[in-house]
């Protein structure tokens, strides 16, 4: 006989429905094959977290499961609405809610990626019935460089490999549509986020890097070394006299054909000593400016 679920789960016999959802995600995160590849034990684990689930957040199998135990649903492993490896995607409990959370725990292979619970119809069907095609939605966070490249994702949905492909220059918000990929054949939509670069902005098909310098490099100009989008260097030189806020570009270096902004910010240095702040007070006399004149509110 399978262990009791709320032991399974880890969670008091009276557990709110969300407490029950919560743990049900992190388990599945830390046991998911993808994970512990070739651990059975994480693998058993999985399964049993899954028949679990499927029983503790049905208000109906829930309430039988209290009362009868395990015969009360036909529960363990096998029982009805049960899929392979304990996977319940169509049974009559169902939540809607769940399907991006199912997809999330599968998975995006090799890019980092993730899912949220999002979904626009709910599935239906008791036990082995066949369902019929519905069009469900999910949200997934892919990186911001196979946003911006392209580049091709690997999802495992109830079993199966779907591979996706990425174009380049997609935008947060798009939609990619996966035709027959979704529950009974439907279609599976995935909105797509983006995560943000820890360095590079975006700004439609441009990008834009912030590069500090110090004030004697704005003044007397310099040149420094950038990355870009491919991973690679390139020497820009600054001009003599560049000020913060200017910005240099990088002709292609952008996304589909933009452009690479280098985005000028200077570093002022604090003032220690009397004898630097004789010298900046001497450079302001020899080169006095006036940067607010003309401004229309000075």
């Amino acid at each position: 006989m399978p262990r009791d679920y709320y032991e399974v789960l880890g969670v008091q016999r009276n557990a709110s429905d969300e407490d029950v959802k919560k743990a049900y995600r992190k388990l599945a995160r830390e046991l998911h094959p993808d994970r512990n590849p070739g651990d059975k034990n994480a693998e058993a684990r999985f399964k049993e977290v899954q028949e679990a689930y499927g029983v503790l957040n049905d208000k109906e199998k829930r309430a039988k499961y209290d009362q009868f135990g395990f015969a009360g649903n036909g529960a363990g492993p096998g029982g009805p609405g049960a899929g392979p490896g304990g996977f319940h995607w169509s049974t009559s409990g169902f939540d809607p809610g769940d399907l991006g959370e199912i997809l999330r725990q599968f998975g995006m292979g090799g890019m980092g990626g993730d899912f949220e619970e999002t979904t626009t119809r709910r599935g239906r069907g008791r036990g082995r019935r066949a369902q019929a095609p519905q069009t469900v939605e999910a949200e997934a966070t892919i990186l911001f460089l196979t946003a911006a490249q392209g580049g091709k994702v690997t999802l495992s949905i109830d079993g199966k490999e779907v591979e996706v492909k990425v174009p380049a220059g997609i935008e947060e918000g798009k939609k990619l549509r996966l035709a027959g990929q979704g529950p009974g054949g439907g279609d599976l939509i995935i909105v797509v986020h983006v995560e943000p670069h820890p360095y590079f902005k975006r700004e439609g098909h441009n990008i834009v890097l912030e590069v500090p310098l110090s004030v004697s490099e704005a003044v007397l100009g310099t040149k420094v070394d950038v990355p870009t989008l491919d991973g690679t260097q390139v020497t820009v030189k600054v001009p003599a006299g560049t000020s913060s806020g200017a910005r240099l570009r990088l002709r292609g270096k952008g996304i589909a054909g933009g452009d690479q902004y280098i985005e000028i910010k200077i570093a002022t240095p604090k003032v220690h000593d009397s004898r630097s702040r004789e010298l900046i007070e001497e450079f302001a006399r020899l080169n006095p400016q006036s940067p607010r004149a003309g401004l229309p509110w000075a």
